[in-house]
């Protein structure tokens, strides 16, 4: 799989809260070379242990090369290896050669993103290498989309929202905490938004996304599901649409944003490993 790779380290231009556990920062500097590749794009984001610049290893070539890179992160000791968080961009500003990012903020068992992002201030430096593409399968035009998950969705969600083009049909339904976190959704096209509420329950713990979409009528038509957020949910919410309602696999992309108990930093769980050689499977099979 070949591509172009940004590799940088910019800085925060600036903080502004969008919701109480949602704070956008916006990043700019050595950001001129990027180039857009989908409203759901991602990019790893580096966080140094000690609050300084981060120490990154050599670029990648391309997207090709990203393996051998991996190892040379990793051969980085790990004192000085700074964190890997993987965070969708929320919105390219090609004119003013920035990114605004989204983080959600965990009070009560934050990460170091959250931690980083929870005392962000204009002139902190993070690595940044990027874009990709968080999900590998894309919905054909035109055809109605179902758009599920948490919060830490939200950001592709909403970048999605944007892009649909007028006559175009969404269902979409997030999960948050309450009525504070919902947040105004753009788009030219019919989008129908449904906000479910933990009510205070943790995230990862709550079944009110799960629940929801399993109540929804099965589609008449055709449908194409986009599916991200916290892992085990993302799966029943995958089987369900697969198992329940009959939909093609190629017609769900799904991504399983984070894991409850685990990090970035855990080893994958036998669930991930199958999802991981199914992946590569297809993309080889669609000779990528």
């Amino acid at each position: 799989m070949k591509g172009s790779l940004l590799y940088a380290t910019p800085s925060v231009v600036a903080v502004r809260d969008v919701g109480p556990h949602l704070r956008r920062i916006v990043l700019g500097g050595g950001l001129e070379g990027f180039r857009s590749i989908a409203p759901d794009q991602q990019a790893k984001l580096f966080f140094a242990r000690d609050g300084g610049v981060p120490r990154l290893p050599g670029a990648p070539a391309d997207l090709g090369e990203v393996a051998g890179w991996y190892a040379r992160y990793l051969a980085v000791p790990e004192p000085e290896r700074p964190w890997m968080r993987t965070y969708t961009v929320r919105r390219h500003l090609p004119d003013r050669a920035q990114l605004e990012i989204d983080f959600v903020l965990h009070a009560d068992d934050p990460g170091p993103a959250s931690r980083w992002a929870a005392v962000a201030r204009p002139g902190d430096v993070v690595g940044f290498l990027g874009p990709a593409v968080s999900h590998w399968r894309t919905a054909p035009p035109g055809v109605p989309k179902l758009f599920a998950g948490d919060e830490t969705a939200l950001p592709a969600i909403a970048a999605w929202c944007e892009v649909l083009d007028p006559g175009e049909r969404a269902e979409v339904h997030v999960e948050v905490d309450g009525t504070a976190d919902e947040l105004p959704l753009e788009s030219a096209a019919d989008v129908r938004m449904h906000w479910h509420h933990r009510g205070g329950e943790p995230a990862g713990r709550s079944t009110a996304l799960v629940d929801a979409v399993r109540a929804l009528p099965s589609p008449s038509g055709p449908l194409f599901g986009w599916l991200a957020g916290e892992a085990s949910a993302v799966r029943a919410l995958r089987r369900h649409l697969v198992g329940e309602w009959g939909l093609d696999k190629r017609a769900v992309a799904f991504a399983g944003y984070w894991r409850l108990h685990l990090t970035q930093d855990d080893a994958p769980t036998a669930e991930d490993a199958a999802e991981a050689a199914e992946i590569m499977a297809e993309l080889e099979a669609q000779g990528a």
